[in-house]
C-alpha cells in the first residue's frame, strides 16, 4: 500500500512510444523499482531465432508465460505476418488483472505492456482495460504511437496522462514513475 491517500485521484499513465524505443524495458524497470507496492499484470517481449523477431511472448508479473504471436501461428487473428493466440490474453493477461478490476482496493497498481493491436485481438481484454481505467486504482500501460480506435480513446480520456518515451527520457522514466507512483 502506498502512502497516498484513498479519495487521491488515481493515477493513469499511457506510456507512448515507437516500437523498440524502450517501453517494455521501463515497465518492467518500474515493476523492480516498486518497494512499497506489488503491482499486477504483465509485459510482453520479442521472440528472436537469430537476429530474426518471430513472435511475441507474453509474460505475468508473477512469472506465468506463453507465446501470444508467432509466424507460424495460423491465425485468425492475423497481425502482421504474425497469427495471434487471443486465448493467452483471455488465459493470462485476464487473469492477471481480473481481481483489480472486480475488487479493486486502494494501493492496487496495474501494470500492462502492451495495448497493441495483437493484444487488443481479445474483445474481453478490451473490455477489462475499460474496466481498470474506470477502477479507482492506479494504472500504467503502454501504446503505440500510431492511431487506433481503443487507444486513442484512452488517451482522450479525463485523467489520463500521456508520457511520450524516447531514447532520452527512457532510462530516468522508470525511476520518476517509481518515486510518484509511492509517494
Amino acid at each position: 500500500m502506498n502512502a497516498r491517500s484513498e479519495d487521491a485521484m488515481p493515477t493513469r499513465i499511457l506510456l507512448e512510444g515507437r516500437p523498440g524505443v524502450g517501453k517494455t524495458t521501463a515497465v518492467r524497470r518500474l515493476a523492480s523499482l516498486l518497494r512499497t507496492r506489488t503491482p499486477v499484470g504483465f509485459t510482453t517481449e520479442e521472440i528472436r531465432e537469430g537476429t530474426a523477431r518471430v513472435g511475441f511472448a507474453l509474460e505475468t508479473l508473477d512469472g506465468r508465460r506463453a507465446v501470444l504471436a508467432h509466424v507460424t501461428f495460423p491465425g485468425p487473428p492475423r497481425v502482421g505476418r504474425y497469427g495471434v493466440d487471443p486465448g493467452v490474453m483471455d488465459d493470462l493477461a485476464l487473469s492477471a488483472l481480473a481481481r483489480l478490476s472486480r475488487n479493486p482496493a486502494p494501493g492496487d497498481l496495474a501494470l500492462v505492456d502492451e495495448l497493441g493491436r495483437m493484444e487488443l485481438c481479445s474483445s474481453a481484454f478490451r473490455e477489462a482495460v475499460r474496466e481498470l481505467f474506470t477502477a479507482g486504482i492506479d494504472v500504467v500501460a503502454t501504446v503505440h504511437a500510431h492511431h487506433d480506435p481503443f487507444t486513442d480513446a484512452l488517451k482522450r480520456r479525463a485523467g489520463v496522462e500521456v508520457v511520450q518515451v524516447t531514447a532520452r527520457n527512457r532510462d530516468a522514466l522508470p525511476g520518476e514513475l517509481a518515486a510518484r507512483l509511492e509517494a
